[in-house]
């Protein structure tokens, strides 16, 4: 007999999830002790446990693969066979509507008049303080993409309204905005996406606490502090509308002790990860929860009645460092809405991960 712990190991799905195929009788355990209800496996189960995996990650739905399972061990595999072969039809069939959907888009795409997909050529010259510009690019430098797939997102946004620069960073999985003060700007609104390289130049530059100047005439950007000077091209690109990417919904927050946390996501133990693909790359997930006390732990599975969300571990720790503060607010808004960092003393700086959505549901005892 096997542990569930061990089955888990072996076919590459959660404890959780083992539960929950239990639950709905897909993958019923060959044994559950009566007193600790702790759930055991015969060898031949480990095989359909593997075989199990498989079917949900091409996105069989459960019904066919109770058959499927029922089927596997018979003398007749016509029925598997053809539950295969029904799947797959399924999966053309929805291929090929997604193609057509996708392609009716991009011709109403083209067809579409809207501003905010054309570059727009822009003037402004503004003064600004070096060490609040320093903050906001360290606060978001780390979430610029580095997808040559996605090149308007291989930058740093600045968004000038006002006698406010917004610099915000996104590579869809994580987001970062911040905020540093303006003088001299006549209040029209000016967006530049300024390169990644040109953005960590600006940074280089940014050493003391006196101002800077920033000017942007048209395809060309410079910053001058001193007698030092960096300039560049931006990006002939528009960057998404990150105002509506940053409403959120209303959620918990709690204010943490990053040292602490940032010890218990980076080191803590290794149940605490689990691994996903994301755009074809092993990642490494850490569940955050918080518990009934109002304390953020790391967590192997989800817990019922409590707030978490499974994010990239990497990220996490990327954006925690980004805070730059040993206290922090960090939002809870569901385990299927973003993660959102805040710092207490600055609410227009903050960053926001992309949860993981992870199959298996919240079980009891093993």
């Amino acid at each position: 007999m096997r542990s569930i712990g061990e089955v888990a190991r072996d076919s590459g799905l959660r404890v959780s999830a083992l539960r929950f195929y239990d639950r709905a009788g897909v993958l019923i355990p060959a044994w559950v002790d009566p007193v600790s209800g702790y759930r055991w496996y015969s060898p031949e189960q480990l095989a359909e446990s593997r075989l199990l995996a498989r079917l949900r990650r091409v996105g069989m739905p459960l019904a066919d693969i109770r058959l499927v399972l029922a089927g596997w061990s018979s003398a007749d595999a016509d029925l598997v066979r053809k539950l295969l072969e029904a799947h797959l039809r399924r999966l053309e069939l929805g291929l090929s509507d997604a193609r057509h959907e996708l392609s009716t888009v991009r011709a109403l795409l083209e067809r579409r008049e809207n501003p905010m997909t054309l570059v727009r050529t822009a003037t402004a010259e503004l003064t600004v303080s070096a060490a609040e510009l320093a903050a906001a690019l360290d606060a978001v430098r780390f979430a610029a993409s580095t997808d040559p797939e996605l090149p308007m997102l291989g930058g740093v946004l600045f968004d000038l309204e006002s006698e406010a620069l917004h610099v915000v960073a996104t590579d869809r999985y994580r987001m970062a905005v911040a905020q540093a003060g303006t003088t001299g700007h006549d209040g029209t609104r000016v967006q530049v996406i300024v390169p990644a390289p040109l953005a960590d130049a600006m940074r280089a530059l940014l050493t003391d606490d006196a101002s800077a100047q920033l000017t942007v005439d048209g395809d060309r950007v410079v910053l001058e502090t001193g007698d030092r000077q960096t300039a560049g091209r931006r990006l002939r690109h528009e960057f998404p509308d990150y105002r509506r990417l940053v409403r959120l919904p209303a959620g918990r927050r709690v204010l943490v002790d990053v040292p602490v946390l940032r010890e218990a996501v980076g080191t803590g133990p290794v149940r605490a990860s689990k691994v996903r693909e994301q755009d074809g790359v092993s990642v490494s997930i850490s569940v955050l929860t918080v518990t009934a006390d109002g304390a953020v732990t790391v967590s192997e599975d989800f817990e019922e009645g409590q707030d978490h969300v499974a994010v990239n571990r990497d990220f996490l720790l990327h954006a925690l460092a980004a805070g730059a503060r040993d206290q922090l607010i960090v939002e809870f808004g569901g385990p299927t809405a973003p993660l959102a960092i805040r710092r207490p003393d600055a609410e227009d700086t903050f960053s926001m991960l992309m949860p993981v959505r992870l199959e298996d549901q919240p079980g009891g005892r093993g």
